[in-house]
């Protein structure tokens, strides 16, 4: 991850669609845990060695200085980034900030600072940079600045109610009226921490964007990758079908819907359930814990207190009960019907040494036979049942010969 200036140079008027062998890319990082850079690195389609090597075809090579994972250090590492700041790096970049942008001013009045990469000469005495400044400086000169995290893109936990930085987000920070040097606001990649492919995924489709290869990908009006967060957790939960059927967990560890346990996915949009949180394995419902709202700008304020069913579930899962009572029972009676093989029927019996199997009850046979009625309505039974389908001989298979006296009775 030695860092090296690109080969291709911007041209004064600002960046332009065109085929690059390098971009930069710096990483900021404000009211932070890191827990963002973690998630990153454990991405897998693609990865992050992916971007830093250039081997996805019609890529840049990604140049990353990173204060955590950058090989540089002191002024070698700062340096690449006043380049930036001051217009003299030569080459394509964005701008990657990972937590929330604190109020500067606020611990200026103490001669203090919230957060700082590199040092500066303030009346005489080295003063520690406000990554709030950073990016500040950077910002204009990007080809795209992308937000990574809830604390970046919405404020998250740092901007909670009470706190004392006075965080924000990028976005927050930024304003409306921010343009990248490519005409973009600010990219958003919400989560607590965020899924790494949903970065690494958007990274690439803005690249291939800046190369000329591709369309600017689809965000919606909050700046989030419209394909990733278009949907809500609970449409692509695994636990969703126990919801439309009425089942609902009363305690963790259970295998139904937790949404009488605090579970906010009806309303919150994340792809953690269909994606995973790392290579496909993980997420937050999939392996039983509930959504708490992470990804939405809303989170932490108007999602606690944790763990108990937000005030929309008793509406919700009253009525959800009353028919999913009904549609969990007739799938029952189907289920056992679809569970048994014609030939059983005819026998009278199930072959299994596993244990036994009751016989259907009348009233369910009679459910089942209206069933089937309307099944093959407008529709051919299984079988040779038509005389052009015959065997040559006249040959009829029995099983379809007792099917048709069974229907004449």
């Amino acid at each position: 991850m030695a860092a090296e200036p690109a080969a291709a140079v911007i041209p004064e008027a600002g960046f332009f669609p065109g085929l690059y062998t390098a971009v930069h890319a710096f990483w900021l990082a404000g009211m932070s845990c890191d827990g963002c850079s973690i998630a990153v690195t454990g991405a897998t389609n693609p990865s992050v060695e992916d971007l830093l090597t250039g081997r996805l075809p019609g890529l840049p090579r990604i140049i990353l200085h990173h204060p955590v994972l950058d090989v540089e250090a002191g002024e070698r590492f700062v340096h690449w980034y006043e380049l930036a700041a001051l217009g003299e790096l030569g080459a394509p970049y964005v701008v990657i900030y990972e937590g929330s942008v604190p109020d500067e001013t606020v611990a200026a009045e103490t001669g203090g600072y919230w957060s700082g990469m590199g040092v500066r000469e303030v009346d005489g005495s080295p003063q520690p940079i406000p990554t709030a400044e950073w990016l500040r400086r950077l910002a204009p000169g990007a080809a795209a600045v992308i937000a990574i995290g809830t604390c970046a893109t919405w404020g998250g936990i740092p901007a909670a109610a009470g706190n004392p930085t006075g965080a924000m987000s990028v976005m927050d920070f930024l304003g409306p009226d921010y343009r990248s040097a490519l005409g973009l606001p600010v990219v958003n990649i919400p989560g607590c921490s965020p899924v790494g492919d949903n970065f690494t995924e958007t990274v690439a489709a803005i690249l291939l964007f800046l190369q000329g290869l591709g369309p600017l990908p689809e965000f919606d009006e909050l700046g989030r990758p419209a394909w990733l967060f278009r949907e809500t957790v609970h449409r692509q939960c695994t636990r969703g079908g126990y919801y439309e059927e009425g089942v609902f967990a009363d305690e963790y560890g259970r295998r139904e819907c937790l949404v009488k346990i605090g579970c906010w996915g009806p309303v919150v949009q994340c792809n953690i359930t269909s994606r995973g949180a790392i290579n496909h394995l993980g997420g937050c419902m999939n392996v039983g814990g509930v959504c708490i709202g992470c990804t939405m700008p809303g989170f932490p304020d108007r999602f606690s207190p944790f763990y108990k069913a937000p005030p929309g579930s008793a509406v919700s899962s009253t009525q959800v009960r009353f028919y999913g009572a009904v549609t969990r029972r007739l799938r029952r009676i189907t289920n056992q019907f679809m569970n048994r093989e014609t030939r059983w029927d005819e026998a009278g019996r199930v072959p299994s040494g596993w244990g036994r199997v009751d016989e259907p009850p009348a009233v369910y046979k009679l459910v089942h036979a209206v069933y089937d009625a309307l099944r093959l309505r407008g529709a051919d039974e299984p079988g040779r049942t038509r005389p052009e389908e015959q065997y040559a001989g006249g040959y009829e298979v029995p099983a379809v010969v007792a099917r048709r006296r069974r229907g004449r009775r």
